[in-house]
């Protein structure tokens, strides 16, 4: 028997003895499924492809591929994280990462600072907004190969670690060396937190993270102390976070043994979550803004609300997403999120969008309800009977397919011109704002020191927006008349805000921009209609 012939014959044994004796008693169980057959079969396959393959395999590759489409299988938001990415993943919930504490941007293949964080390593060694990093370590980090990720990787590392990096900064001569000791940096999840009309409170919350209860409640209390009755609480574009973060939210509103959401799925129990006696905001009016991309953790609070009639939804329908994921760690330490239950709002309803038609269709649903003119129209949303669910006060609600405003906000789409999408597309006017601020820091501060002063004063003039023109023409984009009539009080607005945002902070940006948002103009007429909350039997 010649060698190719003896290899064939193993082979030949190796399968029939592997299918007989990890199949079990094969005989004995011909009429009824193995509920291991699948498995079984898997591994055999991978036991041929190890001995008989061509080429040398690398089979946690192969696993770690046969992981992801099956996930994909189950449901859209199942997943595999690999263990490199796990810390990543996590980061943005968690709260916070090790690093020297800056907020910055590229201006020009060059890594200029924003902001240094407050309390972080860079400001207590005097980083300042402005300042130019053209090396770490001593090697030149600035041209094309400088992108977002080539900046985490070399700024970002374990806490009580070093890194020098070297700074150019306006009206110095010398680049200045700065070697920085990393340290926790906290991830902020309320970008803005102001008093937007006397008595009226606005908090925008971007995400359910592991510090978002602290911030929130530090936000409460500041507005509290400013004269807050009524709350806006803005969760538009918020697409969610840890589900127990959602639920102390959602506590701060609902009186005590109020059902907040309940759990349950083929292998997890039913779980009540209920308020505590505890409530920042029990009492006053409050109106929770969402649209098309609020998902999971923001529908659990505006469901709360609703259904409970604590509150006014204002905006478009949400995202619909009602599944709970559970993370499994797995013997190499890479993470499975799985699909472990389903979440209902205290109505009784699941919020989860139908994913049948596969993963592809599941995301195509936002173009589907463009398509259908439901971001504009409402009546084009339509719902069987057997979804219709009832509120405390026996207002009728929907589940299937995300929460449906009680207060609809049409999309208005005819101020997006393509003029102002090429300007966004080609960051023209994030790049402006930092050129400009960059060359004017001083003058900026001179003229506008403290806020107000600025939101008062500073206006886009013809002068200013020529020199806009004049920029974003070099940059690629002419100014095209018809567009920039269209999308004008937009650009001005952002051109303006992003200024604010580069000399004081967020909630500066956000108090300039909201001036000119049609959809928190629509909640604050909203909070101040005594007859709406009444016609609706909201609590106040």
């Amino acid at each position: 028997m010649d060698i190719r012939s003896y290899k064939n014959l193993i082979l030949f044994l190796f399968i029939a003895l592997t299918g007989l004796f990890s199949s079990g008693r094969v005989f004995a169980q011909t009429n009824r499924q193995d509920p291991n057959a699948g498995l079984k079969k898997y591994n055999t396959a991978m036991q041929i492809i190890k001995f008989a393959y061509v080429d040398t395999v690398n089979e946690s590759k192969l696993v770690e591929k046969a992981l992801i489409e099956t996930l994909k299988e189950l449901d859209p938001h199942s997943m595999y994280i690999s263990k490199k990415d796990v810390q990543r993943a996590n980061e943005p919930l968690e709260g916070n990462f090790d690093g020297i504490g800056v907020q910055f941007e590229i201006l020009r293949d060059t890594i200029t600072v924003v902001h240094p964080v407050p309390g972080g390593p860079s400001e207590k060694l005097g980083i300042m907004s402005g300042d130019k990093i053209i090396r770490i370590e001593g090697e030149q980090v600035t041209g094309k190969k400088i992108t977002t990720q080539f900046v985490f990787d070399h700024l970002r590392g374990k806490r009580g670690t070093k890194v020098t990096v070297t700074i150019c900064r306006k009206g110095k001569k010398e680049p200045m060396d700065f070697t920085i000791v990393r340290d926790k940096i906290p991830i902020n999840s309320v970008d803005a937190a102001y008093m937007i009309k006397p008595g009226i409170g606005y908090i925008n919350l971007n995400k359910f993270a592991q510090n978002s209860m602290q911030e929130f409640t530090e936000a409460v209390n500041k507005l509290t102390a400013a004269g807050m009755k009524s709350l806006i609480l803005d969760l538009r574009n918020n697409s969610g976070g840890f589900m127990g973060t959602a639920i102390e939210l959602s506590d701060e509103f609902l009186r005590s043994g109020r059902l907040i959401v309940y759990t349950e799925g083929l292998r997890s129990p039913r779980e009540d979550y209920l308020a505590t006696p505890k409530g920042l905001f029990e009492k006053g009016k409050l109106v929770i803004m969402i649209n098309e991309n609020s998902a999971s953790a923001s529908e659990i609070v505006s469901g709360a609300i609703q259904d409970w009639d604590r509150g006014i939804i204002v905006g478009r329908r949400s995202f619909g997403k009602g599944l709970v994921q559970r993370p499994f760690q797995l013997p190499d330490s890479s993470q499975m999120r799985l699909t472990t239950a389903r979440y209902y709002n205290p109505s009784g309803k699941c919020i989860q969008k139908s994913y049948t038609e596969g993963v592809d269709k599941y995301y195509a649903d936002f173009s589907n309800r463009v398509k259908r003119g439901e971001l504009v129209h409402p009546d084009s949303i339509k719902f069987p009977d057997s979804l219709k669910y009832y509120t405390a006060g026996k207002r009728v609600v929907y589940g299937g397919g995300g929460i449906m405003p009680d207060v609809f906000i049409p999309w208005d789409s005819t101020i997006i011109s393509d003029y102002y999408l090429d300007l966004r597309r080609k960051n023209i006017i994030n790049s402006y704002v930092g050129q400009y601020v960059d060359k004017n820091r001083k003058t900026l501060q001179q003229a506008w020191p403290v806020f107000e002063s600025f939101d008062r004063g500073f206006k886009t003039d013809e002068a200013f927006m020529n020199d806009f023109f004049a920029y974003s023409e070099k940059e690629g984009v002419a100014k095209d008349e018809k567009g920039y009539g269209l999308s004008e009080g937009l650009i001005k607005s952002q051109l303006k805000g992003l200024i604010a945002q580069k000399l004081w902070d967020m909630t500066e940006m956000y108090t300039i921009i909201n001036q000119s948002d049609t959809e928190v103009l629509k909640a604050i007429e909203v909070i101040q209609d005594d007859g709406l909350f009444d016609k609706l039997h909201i609590e106040q």
